[in-house]
């Protein structure tokens, strides 16, 4: 404990009080007892409140006290693990050493978790404070299993099962309308007219996520186009224009997908969300026939970067584009022949190069290959933000959804770390070594 936790005196009534961290940590220590169901209500909503009191040092001294003193036993542990050892040697199954030792092996901060989310209000919580435990974990990596905990039940709180996805509208909650503003990040809007445009037209649609525990926050969104043709270009996707009529759309453009709360980073659900909408734009709408996204490759300039120190040809390639920064500069002639020098090195970058876990490097291309999707067409240039140029020099990609393929895709990048690569894209793909599966 530092000063913080030391008793604070009241200046007018001379009554002894103490800081919110010790407070929270008295609090913790009476959740881990034996309290009753009513009690243990109490306590949690006590608890959470004393933890909206911390600024960054208390919290970050609050996480590394539960992620010590409510660790797994490992007396405990050991001795789970040799009454299961000796069960089996013994000629039995072992069932119920077994299930001994996975009670054994679940740290206590875990229960301390699950009795904190007994509060009201108290899941949306407890998704923030994982939020705060990850801007903290970067400078403070002791504190991962602590993450893993929280992982470990947000995952099973926001089971698939308890979601429900909705189509939001125009006429959408003004709270929902305004968590969907400050949640677009992939393509940000400036305002409630932006924000129109991607909700009102018959063409544009926006679909989500929601779970019973936060109300009227998505928790991850898609923003879909009804289109004719592959896009290739997100400037038409979201300025503001006249609709089609969606009966003359063929495609389902899917063009920006956002998770709203950062607690729940890495609890995938985007996948169910981007099939749901597939299935359900397709029921209504059968003479739709291509499903495609238009993503950003936001890991692409940084990537090029690095490979460009030992590679002259690269090397050239990123001065030409560093001083290229008004593609439209450029001509249609100037344009074509940096293209066919940009696109080969970008589909290296999607499909060759991987992770030393065999995966590929670009997280949007992760994203995508692992829902069953293929990559299927390089667009250069087609985002002019500043944002886009500093990812990928404004580059992007189309991955393809084709609904007969996605198990098989699916499983073959999950099993043996095939990147599926059709259409345009095919011609520029040089396959590269089998990934390296080390984890």
């Amino acid at each position: 404990m530092n000063a913080r936790d030391e008793q604070q005196r009241d200046r007018t009534e001379g009554t002894p009080t103490l800081s919110p961290l010790h407070q929270l940590l008295t609090d913790c220590a009476s959740l881990m007892g034996d309290g009753g169901e009513a009690s243990v209500r109490a306590v949690a909503t006590r608890a959470l409140a004393h933890y909206g009191e911390l600024d960054d040092d208390a919290k970050r001294e609050f996480f590394a006290h539960i992620t010590r003193a409510y660790d797994a036993d490992a007396d405990r542990v050991r001795a789970s693990y040799r009454q299961w050892e000796a069960a089996r040697a013994a000629g039995g199954q072992g069932t119920e050493e077994l299930t001994g030792l996975f009670d054994a092996v679940e740290p206590a901060r875990q229960q301390l978790l699950r009795r904190m989310n007994h509060a009201p209000e108290a899941t949306p919580a407890l998704v923030d404070m994982r939020a705060d435990l990850l801007r903290l974990l970067p400078d403070h990596p002791e504190l991962r299993p602590l993450d893993h905990d929280f992982r470990h039940l947000l995952t099973s709180w926001f089971n698939r099962g308890f979601l429900r996805m909705a189509e939001v509208t125009a006429d959408a909650p003004a709270e929902l309308r305004a968590h969907l503003l400050r949640g677009e990040r992939v393509h940000p809007m400036a305002g409630a007219d932006e924000l129109r445009r991607r909700l009102d037209p018959a063409d544009r649609r926006i679909y989500a996520f929601f779970h019973p525990s936060t109300g009227n926050i998505p928790l991850v969104f898609v923003e879909v186009a009804l289109v004719r043709g592959l896009p290739t270009e997100i400037t038409p996707l979201l300025a503001l224009g006249p609709a089609i009529p969606p009966g003359t759309a063929d495609t389902v453009a899917l063009y920006s997908i956002n998770n709203t709360l950062d607690g729940l980073s890495g609890v995938s659900f985007g996948s169910f969300l981007i099939k749901q909408v597939i299935e359900q734009v397709g029921e209504q709408l059968p003479q739709l026939t291509l499903f495609a996204t238009l993503s950003p490759i936001p890991g692409f300039r940084s990537w090029l970067a690095e490979q460009s120190g030992q590679d002259g040809e690269l090397r050239r390639l990123v001065a030409d584009m560093d001083a290229s920064s008004d593609p439209s500069m450029l001509g249609p002639a100037g344009t074509a022949r940096l293209r066919s020098r940009l696109l080969p090195v970008l589909a290296r970058y999607i499909a060759v190069e991987r992770r030393a876990d065999g995966r590929p490097l670009d997280p949007v291309a992760r994203f995508h290959l692992g829902n069953g999707a293929a990559a299927w067409q390089l667009d250069w240039p087609a985002d002019p933000s500043p944002q886009a140029w500093d990812q990928s020099y404004g580059a992007m990609v189309n991955y393809r959804y084709e609904p007969a393929e996605l198990e098989r895709r699916h499983e073959d990048f999950v099993r043996r770390g095939v990147v599926a690569v059709d259409g345009p894209m095919r011609a520029l793909h040089a396959p590269g070594p089998p990934p390296d599966r080390r984890t």
